[in-house]
């Protein structure tokens, strides 16, 4: 993975949590399982993707 995708990934992450929490803010009585995981699965893999570039962003600046 390239360093240089690290701010895409963790903005992206974050908007998408910000989607999420409104999606649940909304539909707070009656939560639709389906749809929360429509959001928390991007979520989770745009901040992984963000975590595994700040390794090699790190790695990167110590050589």
């Amino acid at each position: 993975m390239s360093g240089k995708f690290f701010y895409l990934y963790l903005v992206g992450g974050t908007v998408a949590l910000g989607l999420l929490l409104y999606t649940l803010a909304n539909n707070y009585p009656k939560v639709n399982t389906g749809g929360a995981l429509f959001y928390i699965i991007p979520t989770l893999a745009l901040y992984y993707m963000a975590y595994k570039t700040w390794h090699v962003k790190n790695d990167g600046e110590l050589m």
